[in-house]
């Protein structure tokens, strides 16, 4: 396999690309990323809630989460365009490894409380402001030229598969002995950290010192002066701000669907499995025409999708109402990722990803903390109602407000 990904016209298969050892490596080394990821939410949401009973506190993981983007999402960025983008990732999972250590440690020890779930989620934050858009900005250095919307639909598909089964397994662990899913994390995040080594990734182009587009600043002005950029970004804050309906998953669980903590890793999983099988289409079947319609179409999509399982009462649907919200969210994802990277230069694609990564933490930390202070305020089900109603009326407000984008007729 060759060490790097070679421009090629027509753009390669989804096949294909996992010849390229690069971006094998890529893929293999955000999986376990996501695995972590996924096996922390079910954890640290179950751990909460048992603890505390508090819709409040589990919205407040969201917020605890979001802090550290907001306030570092411009030095995050700038880090991704001036540094290696595969040493920063590395040092993003170590640090996440670490901070999965200590939970399995004070868990064991019986020494857990709220505030230690806090901090330990606050510094999970911090990693993962700095990891997010340093990965996205790597990738078009690893996908073949021309390939990006493929790629991204590849690699999607590579994450789910993780989201799949980190919940599931997460959930069974926990059950066994909570410790367990955090010493699971230490170990995905560690072998993620080594396979990010071996990715040898096209050079990076890096803004000149003392140049205005070297400037900490020159992502947000390059969003706000590409109205289809914007009017993509912005719509996933609005929009998933209000659909954050996972949040609610253990109260779901435990109160409405009335199961236990395998039951909620099998909700979690749920979305992520329509998600799967939405990346098998669009891998073999890239979106070619009218793919800003296709986006506005997927979030209505999306909020229809989580009042169904806001109202629903019986598992088999409310796993299939999650299912359909995440194939309709990967539509989005794989849409709004490709037009965002394809249209930004390399040397700002890090700052420019960090302030998309602030939107999509936005919109869902945020949406969390929404969903949770809702919950507490109004019930579960009228909060979650309430929020896919919120997000269908954006979605179509911004076909108003953007005509621009719903006309965007390919990507590639």
């Amino acid at each position: 396999m060759p060490e790097q990904p070679a421009a090629v016209n027509p753009p390669v298969t989804a096949g294909q690309l996992l010849t390229h050892r690069a971006f094998l490596f890529f893929l293999l080394s955000r999986s376990l990323s996501r695995f972590s990821s996924q096996i922390a939410a079910v954890a640290i949401g179950w751990q909460i809630y048992d603890l505390t009973g508090s819709a409040f506190d589990l919205g407040m993981v969201g917020l605890v989460q979001f802090l550290p983007t907001a306030l570092l999402v411009f030095v995050a960025g700038h880090a991704a365009d001036r540094y290696e983008r595969k040493r920063v990732v590395q040092l993003c999972q170590l640090v996440e490894a670490a901070t999965a250590l200590y939970l399995a440690i004070i868990t064991y020890l019986g020494a857990v409380g709220e505030v230690q779930i806090f901090i330990a989620t606050f510094v999970l934050g911090i990693a993962g402001a700095f990891e997010s858009p340093t990965t996205a900005a790597l990738l078009p250095l690893i996908a073949p030229q021309g390939s990006l919307q493929r790629a991204t639909a590849v690699s999607s598909g590579a994450a789910q598969v993780a989201t799949i089964t980190g919940p599931a397994l997460g959930g069974f662990a926990y059950a066994v002995a909570p410790h367990l899913a955090y010493a699971m994390m230490v170990l995905f995040w560690i072998l993620g950290m080594i396979l990010t080594g071996f990715i040898r990734p096209r050079p990076q182009a890096v803004a000149k010192e003392g140049t205005d587009s070297d400037n900490i600043f020159a992502g947000v002005r390059f969003i706000r002066s590409n109205p289809a950029i914007l009017g993509t970004i912005s719509l996933d804050l609005f929009a998933v701000l209000f659909g954050g309906v996972t949040a609610l998953l253990p109260i779901y669980a435990r109160d409405i669907l009335q199961t236990g903590p395998v039951g909620l890793g099998v909700l979690r999983a749920a979305p992520a499995v329509g998600a799967l099988l939405m990346t098998m289409v669009l891998a073999r079947h890239a979106i070619s025409r009218h793919v800003g319609l296709r986006m506005f179409q997927a979030v209505i999509v999306f909020g229809f999708a989580t009042i169904v399982f806001a109202l629903s009462s019986w598992m088999w649907l409310s796993v299939l109402s999650l299912a359909v919200l995440g194939a309709a969210d990967t539509i989005s994802v794989v849409i709004r990722f490709s037009l965002v990277q394809l249209s930004t230069p390399d040397e700002m694609r890090g700052r420019v990803g960090a302030v998309n990564f602030l939107f999509i933490n936005a919109s869902n930390q945020l949406g969390q903390f929404e969903s949770g202070v809702a919950a507490a305020l109004l019930g579960a089900m009228p909060a979650a109602v309430l929020g896919g109603v919120a997000t269908v009326a954006v979605a179509l407000l911004w076909m108003k407000l953007f005509p621009s984008l719903r006309k965007v007729e390919s990507l590639e």
